[in-house]
C-alpha cells in the first residue's frame, strides 16, 4: 500500500468527505460514506450513502461514472465493505468495474470488513492507499466507529446553562435559557444523533416530544433534504417508577420510544412504537450502553437534569460534552448544572478539553472532550 499522498489526492478525498457528509442526518446505523472517481485528473462519478439499504457510496459513483469507471482512481472516506448485507461488497464493485487504485480515508473497524475490503482489492491486483484525510474521516463517523470498537454508542451531554452556571429558576422555570439560534442549532444535533436519552423526572416536568422539530432547520437544510427522510431518533427514557404515560407529548412523534426500569410494566393503552428495556438497577447506565450498542445505536445525544448529568459525568460515560452558554445571570437560588455528589476534592474535579468554540446568536457553544479519564 502506498502512503504518499498528493495535493491533488487531497481535493479529491475533501470532496468524498463533504458528499459523505450529505449522509449525517439519514446513514444511521450505517456510515456517512463518500466516494468520488477520478480518471485522468477529471472526476468523472461521484456519491454518498443516503440511508440503510440504499446503495453505498461506490456503488452510486460507479453508476453515475458508467464505462468511464475502468482505469480510474476511486477515493473513498471509509474502506470498502467485503461482506453481503442488504447490498452487494462495494470492493466487489470497484474490481468488476475495472478501477485501478483505490484511495481510503480510513480502515473500517467493522468486524466484518476490518482490512477484508483491502485485501480483496489486493488479491484482484489493485492498487490502494490508506489513512488520507484520516482524522477527517475519524471525526465524521464518530458513533459508527466506536460502536463497532466498544460496542456502545458516543454519548455526547448537552447542557445549557446562564453565564454564572445554572439551568432553571429556583422554580424550574428553564424555557427560555438559550436564545431561538441555540435551540435551532439542538434540532440539527439531535436529527444526526441514533438516540435521545432522557429521564422521566424531565418528562413529568417539561412534557417534551424530544423530536426533531423540521421547522427549525434552517432555509439550506431544507434545500437538501424533504421533511420525510431527517429521521427521528429514538427516545429512550429512564422510567425506575413507571412514571411514563401514554398521554405525554411524546407518542406524538410516531417514532420508538424505549422505555427503561427494572421491572416490567404493562403497556396497555401505549403506542405500538413503544416498548421497554428491563435491566438489573446495578450499573444500569453502563448496561444500557451495552444494549444500546446491541441495538445499533450508534450516537447518544442526553437531554436531562443534573442528576442524570452528573452520574454520566461520575461513571465516566460521556464522549463530548456540549454547553450553550447564555448572557443571562440567574443567581445564587437558581438550580445547578450538574450533580456530583462523590466530588469532595478539588485535585478529583473531572477535567475536560475545549475542542471547538462557536458564537451562536447572542450564546457560546463549547464542546468538550474527557481529559485524563
Amino acid at each position: 500500500m502506498s502512503d504518499e499522498f498528493t495535493v491533488q489526492d487531497e481535493q479529491f478525498m475533501q470532496r468524498a468527505l463533504d458528499l459523505a457528509a450529505k449522509g449525517i442526518y439519514t446513514t444511521t446505523p450505517n456510515p456517512a460514506v463518500g466516494c468520488v472517481l477520478v480518471k485522468n485528473g477529471e472526476i468523472v462519478g461521484e456519491g454518498f450513502h443516503f440511508q440503510a439499504g440504499q446503495p453505498h457510496a461506490e456503488r452510486v459513483a460507479l453508476a453515475q461514472a458508467g464505462e468511464k469507471a475502468k482505469g480510474a482512481t476511486a477515493y473513498v472516506t471509509l474502506e470498502p465493505c467485503s461482506h453481503y448485507g442488504r447490498t452487494p461488497p462495494c470492493a466487489l464493485g470497484l474490481i468488476e468495474a475495472g478501477v485501478v487504485k483505490v484511495v481510503a480515508a480510513m480502515e473500517d473497524p467493522n468486524p466484518q470488513v476490518a482490512g477484508r475490503g483491502l485485501s480483496m482489492l489486493a488479491e484482484a491486483g489493485i492498487e490502494s492507499a490508506v489513512n488520507l484525510l484520516k482524522d477527517s474521516a475519524e471525526k465524521l463517523n464518530k458513533g459508527f466507529l466506536k460502536r463497532m470498537r466498544k460496542g456502545t454508542p458516543f454519548v455526547q451531554l448537552k447542557l445549557a446553562m446562564s453565564l454564572d452556571g445554572k439551568t432553571a429558576m429556583a422554580n424550574g422555570e428553564s424555557k427560555w435559557i438559550t436564545g431561538a439560534a441555540s435551540r435551532a442549532d439542538v434540532q440539527k444535533m439531535r436529527a444526526k444523533s441514533s438516540a435521545l436519552l432522557s429521564t422521566s423526572a424531565t418528562v413529568l416536568a417539561d412534557d417534551p416530544s424530544l423530536n426533531v422539530r423540521w421547522e427549525d432547520f434552517s432555509v439550506d437544510l431544507k434545500k437538501e433534504y424533504v421533511k420525510e427522510t431527517v429521521r427521528q431518533p429514538v427516545r429512550v427514557i429512564l422510567d425506575s417508577q413507571h412514571r411514563i404515560q401514554p398521554s405525554h407529548k411524546l407518542f406524538e412523534t410516531a417514532s420508538p420510544v424505549w422505555l427503561v426500569s427494572s421491572e416490567v410494566r404493562d403497556l396497555a393503552g401505549f403506542p405500538e412504537f413503544c416498548e421497554q428495556i428491563i435491566l438489573p438497577q446495578d450499573n444500569l447506565l453502563s448496561k444500557l450502553m451495552v444494549e444500546l450498542g446491541k441495538r445499533q445505536i450508534n450516537s447518544l445525544w442526553v437531554e436531562a437534569g443534573k442528576n442524570l448529568a452528573g452520574s454520566l459525568i461520575e461513571q465516566k460515560l460521556v464522549d463530548e460534552l456540549i454547553l450553550y452558554i447564555a448572557p443571562k445571570l440567574l443567581g445564587e437560588q437558581a438550580r445547578g448544572l450538574c450533580n456530583l455528589p462523590h466530588l469532595t476534592q478539588l485535585a478529583d474535579a473531572p477535567l475536560w478539553k475545549l475542542n471547538e468554540f462557536q458564537q451562536i446568536g447572542d450564546d457560546i457553544k463549547l464542546t468538550y472532550t474527557p481529559k485524563g479519564f
